[in-house]
């Protein structure tokens, strides 16, 4: 922040020069009072992790002045478990802006948990790197928001939990049989191998997607392939679409791209197969069908269910809303959520002759 002389205009509260509001053209006195009542919590640090710049919010939020806080370490406020975490980060992209949940130390000794956005800038002047974060304080309300969205995920993971051990379990027993068959000195190691590595593989890519499930949500956005995404969660439920007589087909074409988190919408993604799944009682084809519309994309997942009522679609995103026996009437609420963070949303169409589609719409990269 620099220092700015005034003229005598603007000395008696004149703002006619000042005719595009950049933050560093404003008065000292207006970018003091800003910076002193905003709610961020803006700090740059270099390399080293030496503080060179805190705001005055640094009062609000965690009691300390800014003079007891500048030239002192970034790692002396940041839990020690969260310093690999920002390594890692900022090691993976560091062009790149990351959202993290970081816990930040108040000047009483108790932690805070704090929204952070991070970077890593050039600073021209000097021709250094440094690190800048912009930080908020997580209500309460946040905080039961995200509380909930990983309760929903493990709920899902324990459901899905039953098709994949079954999954695990065919493959399994081929194993123990080739194991057999070369103990009892059969000589077709080369090919028994092949099968053994392939059947191992697919136990891998089963357990992965499911352990990817029941970890918590980030929110670090990256671009990401429609085609990759879809065939992870598709490796995941094709067990359960199997146990019950459903064929997954897939229209998927290569090159589609979108910028999100990961985590986020491949959650979106099993929550609506799942349902789909779930309404197929009597078996069938389930269909998922990506396509690009000028700068949107269409995901329609198509299944052959019974339909949903007029009745029910006008409540299908309120919270604790269900009509399964064992739902927890939270994985659509959250789904809408989730599509809302990234600028979506879905469509639910009744089909011509039986079933529904549920469209979601995302943009494009």
């Amino acid at each position: 922040m620099g220092n700015h002389d005034l003229d005598s205009s603007e000395q008696q509260g004149n703002l006619t020069p000042y005719t595009y509001y950049d933050f560093s053209s404003l008065p000292d006195c207006f970018q003091s009072w800003i910076e002193q009542n905003g709610n961020d919590l803006v700090t740059i640090f270099d390399l080293e992790g030496n503080i060179k710049f805190i705001s005055k919010s640094v009062t609000q939020w965690l009691g300390f002045h800014v003079e007891e806080v500048v030239d002192s370490k970034a790692g002396e406020y940041i839990h020690i478990k969260d310093h690999h975490k920002i390594r890692s980060l900022l090691g993976q992209k560091p062009d790149q802006t990351h959202t993290t949940n970081i816990l930040v130390k108040e000047k009483s000794g108790r932690y805070i948990l704090m929204k952070t956005l991070i970077s890593k800038k050039l600073n021209p002047a000097d021709g250094k790197t440094y690190i800048l974060t912009i930080s908020q304080h997580i209500s309460d309300q946040n905080m039961m928001e995200e509380q909930i969205m990983h309760a929903e995920k493990m709920t899902v993971a324990g459901q899905l939990a039953a098709s994949v051990a079954h999954e695990i379990r065919n493959p399994l027993t081929s194993l123990k049989g080739f194991l057999q068959l070369l103990q009892a000195g059969i000589r077709k190691e080369e090919e028994y191998y092949k099968i053994m590595l392939e059947e191992i593989e697919k136990m891998e890519s089963v357990t992965s997607e499911l352990l990817f499930v029941s970890k918590p949500m980030t929110d670090e956005r990256t671009s990401e392939s429609l085609k990759d995404m879809l065939g992870d969660v598709i490796t995941l439920m094709d067990t359960q679409a199997k146990m019950q007589s459903i064929t997954i087909r897939t229209e998927i074409p290569e090159g589609i791209f979108i910028f999100c988190d990961r985590s986020q919408i491949k959650q979106v993604f099993i929550n609506i197969i799942k349902n789909a799944i779930e309404a197929m009682q009597e078996g069938g084809l389930l269909e998922i069908k990506v396509s690009r519309k000028d700068k949107r994309v269409h995901i329609d997942i198509v299944d052959e269910g019974p339909g949903i009522p007029e009745d029910v679609r006008q409540k299908i995103t309120e919270p604790f809303f269900t009509t399964k026996k064992n739902g927890t009437g939270l994985g659509l609420m959250i789904s809408s959520q989730i599509l809302d963070k990234h600028n979506g949303f879905f469509e639910i169409h009744p089909n011509e002759t039986i079933g529904t589609t549920f469209r979601l719409v995302l943009p494009a990269e």
